[in-house]
């Protein structure tokens, strides 16, 4: 069986990791197609070196631009690759714009097509990740969720078949690689930090990061915590900063900017932070399965599951409640639940899609 597999975001890095080695482990053979998505070395390279990515087959380096035009030119360079490599599936990875060029791209050539992450719903049509995950979930033959509730999202919509309660390959990665994370990280070494003793946060969604006034007002609220708040800068965050001219110093600011982290300084420190502020859904997990609390700076989330026991709180933009949250968070009572399964997605995933090849 020979596969070819798209990727071209961080998110997405992280979990093909996992799913790769299995790929590879059941003799499948997969030719990785990189977008070029993200591309700085920070956001792109580390992160194959540090999870042990096989070098992309093919990087068509399409880079940032609108998302019409992003699209586009991911989808003809996607589809000349497929008819060179005539693969048995296409795999693709939650809700990038390479997530809607590659299925767009297989489907019109009658490829069968994989999704991973299937069934995450905002309900907020204001996302464009909305938009590309619902649409791709509908050219999908072979849905893989993560959880109950996405398969449930689906059932909803009228999709059934090929619908797979898998678990959750971003918690495999974290069961995979977290150890190694502890060994070979020293961020909180170099930056100076005590396990506990800070909050971490992280913006990169385009309406928090597009909209001066939304950006403005995030920035704010993070300078004006008493803590040391900890922001690595998303490349298109940082642009904004810059266009918009925010940022004014402060004298009594906490807030430090950093540059992007690896996967594995990431890891930790994720882990030992007091407190996570994100519009990230993939650090909204990853603060889940770590048990650190985590506030969405969001009006929702997809990843409901992490609501919980107020392990996760979606916050928005109001200042008044992410103040309020910051000085009482603790972690819960009640532990996170397992509902993102048991470390062994990619297996399970690995196992269908071998099984549907023989039919």
């Amino acid at each position: 069986m020979k596969v070819v597999t798209i990727v071209g975001a961080r998110p997405q890095f992280i979990k093909a990791a996992p799913l790769s080695r299995a790929l590879r482990r059941a003799g499948v053979q997969e030719y990785l197609l990189h977008t070029g998505q993200h591309y700085d070395y920070g956001m792109s390279q580390v992160f194959f070196e540090e999870l042990g990515l096989p070098e992309a087959d093919i990087n068509l380096n399409v880079r940032s631009g609108g998302h019409g035009e992003q699209t586009g030119q991911m989808l003809i360079a996607i589809e000349t690759v497929l008819l060179q490599q005539k693969p048995d599936a296409v795999i693709v990875f939650g809700d990038t714009n390479s997530t809607l060029a590659g299925a767009l791209a297989a489907v019109k050539l009658h490829i069968p097509l994989a999704h991973i992450e299937a069934g995450l719903r905002s309900f907020n049509r204001r996302m464009p990740e909305e938009h590309n995950r619902v649409l791709t979930d509908h050219c999908a033959d072979l849905l893989f969720c993560p959880t109950q509730t996405a398969v449930e999202n689906l059932h909803r919509e009228g999709l059934t078949a090929g619908v797979h309660l898998v678990g959750d390959p971003m918690y495999d990665a974290v069961l995979l690689f977290g150890q190694r994370a502890e060994q070979k990280s020293h961020i909180l070494e170099s930056l100076g930090l005590r396990p506990g003793a800070y909050l971490l946060a992280t913006i990169h969604r385009a309406y928090n990061t597009d909209d001066p006034q939304a950006l403005a007002t995030l920035l704010d609220i993070l300078q004006s915590l008493e803590e040391t708040v900890i922001l690595p800068v998303h490349p298109r965050t940082r642009r904004r900063i810059a266009e918009f001219g925010l940022l004014k110093e402060r004298a009594a600011s906490r807030l430090r900017l950093i540059e992007p982290l690896s996967y594995l300084d990431m890891l930790v420190m994720e882990k030992n932070a007091r407190l996570i502020l994100t519009d990230s859904g993939g650090v909204q997990k990853e603060a889940y399965f770590f048990a650190v609390p985590c506030l969405t700076l969001r009006p929702e989330t997809e990843w409901v599951e992490t609501l919980t026991d107020g392990w996760n709180t979606v916050v928005g933009l109001d200042a008044d409640l992410i103040r309020r949250h910051v000085r009482e968070a603790s972690p819960p009572a009640t532990p996170p639940r397992p509902v993102f399964g048991e470390g062994n997605a990619a297996e399970k995933i690995v196992e269908i899609l071998t099984a549907n090849a023989r039919r």
